[in-house]
C-alpha cells in the first residue's frame, strides 16, 4: 500500500464533548492504531486527509483547547456497564435486605464469645442451613483439642478447571457470656448496635447476601467456593498448627482468598468516609519478659554486692525497647507489668500478682506485651534485637524473654494488588469510587494471614462500622448492601475464569 493509511471512526461515547469540540472526538474514541498510522481529524469535513498546513493549523487550535478537553483526552476508558447477570445480583441484594438484617439480628442475639463454646456452636447451627440451601456441603469441625468450639466449613463444587475461591470469616466475638453487651439494637435507619454486629457477624451476613445474589443470577452454579468460618478468631486456639490446619489446607487449594471482616474507611477530602482496600495486615505475637535478681535490704541498692534489683532492670530493658526498636510498620506494646519481692503471672495471662515492701530490693519482675510486624523477615529481625537487649548486663539481675506466635503477617504483594485492581473494576461498574490501599498499620491481625503464603488475598469484604471490640460496636447498614454487591460481582467474575 502506498502512502500513510488514514483511520477514521464515527463519533460515539462522549457526545457532550463532541458537540462542543468535534475535532477531539475521534481521538477520544480510537483504539490504538498500528505504528506509523496517521490519525485523520474528523468532525466538520470528516474523513478528509489533512495537508501539512492544515495539520499545523490543527496543532495551533489544539494548543488553545480548554483544560477540560485536554483532560478528556487523557481520561481512561469508560467502565463497562453491568451484565444482565450482574444487574440481577444488584437487584437481589436490595430485594433481600429485610432477610439479611433479620439473620444478622438473630446471630447477634446469640452470644458467641470465643470461650462460650456452646454459643459458638449455636451460631454455626443458625448459619449452616443458609449455606446448605445454596448448594454447599456443610460440615462442623470440632476443636476440642485446643479448647475451642470448632469451625464451619462449607464447600460448593462448580465447573472443573475454574478458579477456586476461599471465603473467610468467623463465628465468635470478643464478648463472653458474662458481658452486659448482648443484644442487637436498631439505632436509626442506617445504624445498628450489638456484639459482633460488624465484627464479624456483619461480615458473614454480607457473604451470604452475596452468595444468594449469585445463586439468583445463575453465577453460583459453576463457582468453586470454599467457606471457612472459624470459631476462635478473636482468641485463637493453641497450637495454631492444630486450630488452623483446615484453614491452611483450604488456602493451598484456593486461587484467591477473600476475607469478610470489616470494611476499612478513612476520611475523604470532603469530610465523608471513604472506602479503602486492604491488601496487607500485620502479625500478632506476644512476648513475656521475666527478671530475677538478688534481694536484700534497700540500703544496699545499686551496690556492687546487691545490684539494681529486678524492677530497675526491667525498666531499663523496656526503655531500651522503646528507644532502639522502632521502624516502619512495627508496633510493640507493654500491656502488663508487675514487680516486687515476688511477682507471678496469673493462669489467664491477663492478671499478675506481686508482693513487696519499700525496704526490700525487688527480687522478681515481669512484663507481658505484644509485637506486630508486616513480614516474617521483620519479625525475625526485631525478635533478635529484643533478645540482644535482654542479654545485656544488668547488675545483680538476669532476664529471660520468650515469644508466643499467634497470627502471621500478610505482606502486601503484587498478587494482592492485582485483586484490589479487580475489585476496583467492580467499583467502576457499580459507579463507586476506586478504593486506595489502606496503610497496614491501621489493620489488625486476622485469619487470612494463615493462608497468605499460599494464595493471593483481599481483606475487608465485610461492612463498615465503628467501636469494634467495645460495647459501642455499630454497623453502617447501607455498607452491607454496598459490600454484598461488590462481593457478588467480584466472586462471579473471578469464579468464571480458568485456573
Amino acid at each position: 500500500m502506498q502512502g500513510t493509511p488514514v483511520v477514521s471512526k464515527p463519533f460515539s461515547y462522549i457526545p457532550s464533548a463532541c458537540h462542543s469540540l468535534p475535532m477531539t472526538c475521534d481521538l477520544l474514541n480510537y483504539p490504538p492504531a498500528p505504528l506509523g498510522t496517521r490519525l485523520a481529524v474528523t468532525g466538520r469535513g470528516r474523513g478528509r486527509k489533512k495537508s501539512p498546513g492544515q495539520w499545523s493549523k490543527w496543532s495551533n487550535r489544539m494548543a488553545l483547547l480548554p483544560a477540560f478537553a485536554l483532560a478528556l483526552l487523557a481520561a481512561p476508558a469508560l467502565a463497562a456497564p453491568p451484565t444482565a447477570a450482574e444487574r440481577t445480583m444488584i437487584a437481589t441484594v436490595d430485594a433481600d435486605q429485610a432477610r439479611t438484617l433479620a439473620l444478622l439480628e438473630k446471630a447477634v442475639n446469640q452470644n458467641s464469645g470465643t470461650r462460650n463454646l456452646a454459643g459458638v456452636k449455636a451460631v454455626n447451627d443458625m448459619l449452616a442451613p443458609e449455606f446448605a440451601a445454596l448448594g454447599f456441603a456443610v460440615r462442623w469441625v470440632p476443636q476440642d483439642a485446643v479448647g475451642r468450639a470448632g469451625h464451619l466449613i462449607a464447600t460448593h463444587k462448580g465447573k472443573p478447571g475454574r478458579k477456586r475461591l476461599l471465603l473467610i470469616g468467623h463465628l465468635d466475638t470478643v464478648f463472653e457470656g458474662d458481658s452486659p453487651f448482648q443484644k442487637f439494637e436498631r439505632v436509626d435507619a442506617d445504624t445498628a448496635r450489638g456484639p459482633g454486629v460488624e465484627d464479624d457477624k456483619g461480615g458473614v451476613a454480607v457473604m451470604l447476601a452475596a452468595l444468594r445474589a449469585m445463586s439468583k443470577a445463575g453465577t453460583l452454579k459453576g463457582a468453586n467456593i470454599e467457606v471457612v468460618l472459624t470459631g476462635d478468631e478473636e482468641e485463637v486456639g493453641q497450637p495454631t498448627t492444630t486450630s488452623r490446619a483446615d484453614l491452611v489446607a483450604a488456602g493451598k487449594r484456593a486461587d484467591a482468598a477473600l476475607d469478610f471482616e470489616g470494611l476499612a474507611q478513612e476520611q475523604g477530602a470532603d469530610g465523608q468516609p471513604k472506602d479503602m482496600g486492604s491488601i496487607a495486615r500485620r502479625s500478632s505475637s506476644n512476648w513475656n519478659l521475666t527478671v530475677e535478681a538478688r534481694s536484700g535490704h534497700s540500703s544496699g541498692i545499686f551496690s556492687d554486692y546487691a545490684g539494681d534489683g529486678a524492677v530497675y532492670a526491667l525498666a531499663r530493658i523496656l526503655a531500651a525497647f522503646r528507644a532502639e526498636l522502632p521502624e516502619p510498620n512495627l508496633t510493640f506494646n507493654a500491656g502488663l507489668v508487675a514487680g516486687g519481692a515476688t511477682a507471678a503471672l496469673g493462669a489467664d495471662q491477663a492478671r499478675a500478682a506481686a508482693t513487696g515492701k519499700t525496704n526490700i530490693i525487688a527480687a522478681a519482675a515481669l512484663a507481658r506485651g505484644d509485637l506486630r510486624a508486616l513480614s516474617p523477615e521483620q519479625i525475625a529481625r526485631v525478635e533478635a534485637k529484643m533478645q540482644g537487649i535482654v542479654a545485656r548486663h544488668y547488675p545483680g539481675a538476669k532476664a529471660t524473654l520468650t515469644f508466643e506466635h499467634k497470627y502471621p503477617p500478610m505482606a502486601p504483594t503484587a498478587g494482592n494488588r492485582a485483586l484490589l485492581a479487580r475489585l476496583n473494576g467492580v467499583n467502576a461498574t457499580l459507579g463507586l469510587p476506586a478504593m486506595g490501599e489502606l496503610d497496614p498499620l491501621k489493620r489488625g491481625a486476622g485469619d487470612i494471614a494463615f493462608v497468605a503464603g499460599d494464595v493471593d488475598g483481599l481483606i475487608g469484604l465485610g461492612p463498615a462500622g465503628d467501636g469494634s471490640h467495645t460495647p459501642a460496636e455499630t454497623v453502617d447498614i447501607p455498607s452491607i448492601w454496598r459490600q454484598a454487591k461488590r462481593a457478588a460481582l467480584l466472586m462471579s467474575r473471578l469464579a468464571a475464569e480458568k485456573r
